[in-house]
């Protein structure tokens, strides 16, 4: 069994251009936890992890995140622009999924496609042979992921990465290390059967005693808590709820994900959890408090996750999204991205963003998804 999830883990990770956890069965199995339907499909050279949400009114739509996977091109950053070899994996994969959407009363279908070419597959599949016309496909009205991922290659050493970041960076490091922010890493503690039980041990992870750092506590889950809604208010958005970061510790293996902790002047004043899956470590949820920001503490926290996740074997650091203008245009979302996108591309003055074509929909039951639109629309006016 453990074998048979390590090939499916190294089919994932080698067909998905950002290293693939959220296709991961250890991410179905979490939003499971959290009380969401999910569903997986699967067979030669493809695979779809599918997450079923419930809307007000306009009922249930599926949606599958960096997804679905097919064996098109064996990722490597940045993407291949290989056409893909084999379509009609990719068709195949989509038919089965329309097929259960059917069954179980779906409106639409959310999908990221992994590059432009995945998108024209699947834009130009019938669900039967027969079938006059392609699928209904429409561009969704906000994406569910970034368009753009800030993956750094930290194959090199140390002292490399520190070269090729931007000068400021290196300096925030340096400033956050020399008034004395602490850096402690914990995670879920949990019995490796109570794990295996839960969600299958990852063969391709093996923490070291070093790096795994402490046990996880409620102190410092508590915290990270505070930390979130801190955050949530200064930058306006809305965050999970706690029911939602505790799950994630319960469900995801402790030797996939980790809470790093900042601690100044014995308080806590920022925290990351990073996820480990392959050969990429993943940026995936960050807040901080309002006071102390000159010490820089968020600078140190990603640079000691990288340098973790280099220990750990893994080839790339995927900070997460950002938003590059082209140039001579404006940033559409200066508020929102603007900070973010400063803040990340200062790790790596070579790493070239993943680019993704966005989220798309494919449209079961017109009805329900025209008046889903509409709602939006009336949603966005206020």
């Amino acid at each position: 069994m453990e074998e048979v999830a390590s090939r499916k883990d190294e089919f994932i990770q080698a067909n998905s251009p950002d290293g693939g956890f959220l296709q991961s069965e250890k991410w179905r199995k979490f939003q499971k936890s959290f009380g969401r339907r999910t569903f997986h499909v699967e067979g030669e050279n493809y695979w779809a992890n599918i997450i079923e949400h419930t809307l007000p009114i306009v009922g249930k739509y599926f949606y599958i995140p960096r997804g679905p996977v097919a064996s098109i091109s064996n990722f490597q950053f940045p993407i291949s622009n290989q056409i893909p070899k084999s379509n009609d994996l990719i068709k195949r994969n989509i038919s089965e999924i329309i097929k259960l959407a059917k069954e179980d009363n779906i409106g639409w279908i959310r999908f990221d496609a992994n590059n432009q070419e995945a998108l024209e597959v699947i834009s130009k599949a019938k669900l039967f042979p027969n079938q006059s016309s392609a699928l209904k496909i429409k561009k969704a009205p906000h994406d569910m992921q970034p368009r753009e991922l800030f993956a750094v290659d930290i194959s090199k050493s140390a002292e490399g990465l520190l070269a090729e970041m931007k000068a400021k960076t290196r300096y925030n490091i340096k400033l956050a290390q020399k008034h004395g922010v602490k850096i402690t890493t914990c995670h879920p503690e949990r019995s490796g059967a109570e794990a295996q039980d839960l969600i299958g041990v990852d063969s391709s992870r093996s923490l070291s005693r070093q790096a795994a750092g402490l046990g996880m506590t409620d102190k410092y889950l508590d915290e990270f808590l505070r930390l979130v809604k801190i955050t949530a208010k200064r930058d306006k958005i809305a965050p999970h709820p706690d029911e939602y970061y505790k799950k994630m510790f319960e469900t995801i293996p402790p030797e996939n994900i980790r809470l790093y902790i900042a601690e100044y002047e014995n308080k806590i004043i920022a925290a990351n959890i990073i996820v480990f899956y392959g050969k990429t470590g993943t940026y995936l949820h960050g807040a901080s408090d309002n006071a102390y920001r000159n010490v820089m503490a968020p600078y140190l926290l990603q640079w000691q996750a990288m340098l973790d996740a280099k220990a750990e074997g893994c080839n790339f650091y995927d900070l997460g999204g950002v938003n590059i203008p082209k140039p001579g245009t404006q940033n559409p979302e200066p508020n929102g991205w603007k900070g973010i996108t400063k803040f990340k591309t200062g790790f790596s003055t070579t790493a070239v963003p993943i680019k993704f074509p966005g989220s798309y929909d494919i449209v079961i039951n017109p009805f329900r998804y025209n008046l889903y639109i509409i709602l939006q629309s009336i949603k966005a006016l206020f």
